[in-house]
């Protein structure tokens, strides 16, 4: 194990607004590992060469019009770019790494499970998970048809609601969702998953206003009402920081305009946001009721 690189796949925006989580993700990883370690930033592109390839115009590549980010899609890609063999871990940009990461890179995986995740036969979080690249090769589509079908993320989220014996639940300190009532010192891996009360837009936004940029997060923006964690991601973008690292560092030539769904109606989760998630849930049973339907698996985007 301590020779072995653990691989890390992060999705994150292609246009530059998300530097300051790639930073303190990147920081947070390697602080608290002494094991080798390959980070892969998933970001869409406009080179035909590469596995993140996308063209509006010519609908080639992915179809990222029904994602709720710019990069929903792509964890799906992960185990056919390890050539099926081994482990990858996934994990969206919005994470601070709080334990050795060496500690879910092995975490034991039983029977026909292709995933580890944060989930049960209700629930599948695929935002921080670690891929079986070999056993999902037998559930997994090609590539190429997971790219062009613009329903090929839903579709595989169902697929884990038809086939929940293929998600080995982690506890759930690995893929903490804004605290969750959690002290720091029992968290694991903090994933602050609320788009609208993320930690980093106090830098991003300042920095993308004075090139006139927009950050890809369309809905609103409030604060954290954990204080604490807020203190906590300061802390480690400081560190970063002062150990050299640079928001810049992850720069890439931005790739412009995409499709994905819009958030202006971002109602965010239950931690951050108990009583919007109230009337929310409210309205969806009122809908549920309606349609006589059976309620729905829930996933993340």
């Amino acid at each position: 194990m301590s020779e072995e690189i653990i691989k890390i796949f992060v999705g994150c925006d292609p246009n530059n607004c998300d530097l300051e989580q790639m930073m303190v993700l990147d920081y947070s990883v390697r602080k608290n590992t002494k094991h080798p370690i390959e980070i892969t930033w998933m970001q869409l592109s406009h080179d035909r060469q590469s596995p993140w390839y996308s063209d509006e115009t010519t609908q080639e590549g992915w179809r990222t019009e029904k994602w709720a980010t710019p990069f929903s899609g792509f964890r799906w890609a992960i185990p056919e770019l390890c050539h099926f063999e081994g482990r990858a871990i996934y994990m969206d940009a919005d994470v601070i790494v709080l334990c050795d990461i060496a500690e879910l890179w092995s975490h034991p995986m039983q029977n026909d499970a292709m995933v580890i995740a944060k989930g049960g036969k209700s629930a599948a979080r695929l935002c921080t998970c670690v891929w079986d690249c070999e056993k999902a090769k037998s559930y997994l589509p090609p590539l190429k048809e997971i790219q062009d079908n613009p329903d090929g993320h839903k579709n595989l989220m169902r697929l884990l609601k038809e086939k929940p014996e293929l998600v080995e639940p982690y506890q759930h300190s690995y893929n903490n969702i804004d605290g969750e009532d959690l002290p720091i010192s029992e968290i694991k891996i903090l994933h602050y998953s609320d788009m609208g009360t993320q930690f980093s837009h106090k830098y991003a936004l300042p920095r993308l206003a004075k090139t006139n940029q927009k950050h890809w997060f369309d809905g609103k923006i409030m604060p954290h009402p954990r204080a604490d964690l807020s203190e906590l991601f300061d802390t480690y973008y400081q560190e970063a920081i002062d150990s050299g690292y640079q928001p810049e560092n992850y720069m890439i030539e931005p790739y412009g305009d995409f499709s994905k769904a819009t958030q202006i109606n971002y109602q965010g989760n239950k931690v951050t946001r108990p009583s919007a998630q109230s009337s929310w849930l409210k309205s969806q049973i009122h809908k549920f009721k309606a349609k006589f339907k059976k309620s729905t698996f829930k996933l993340d985007g």
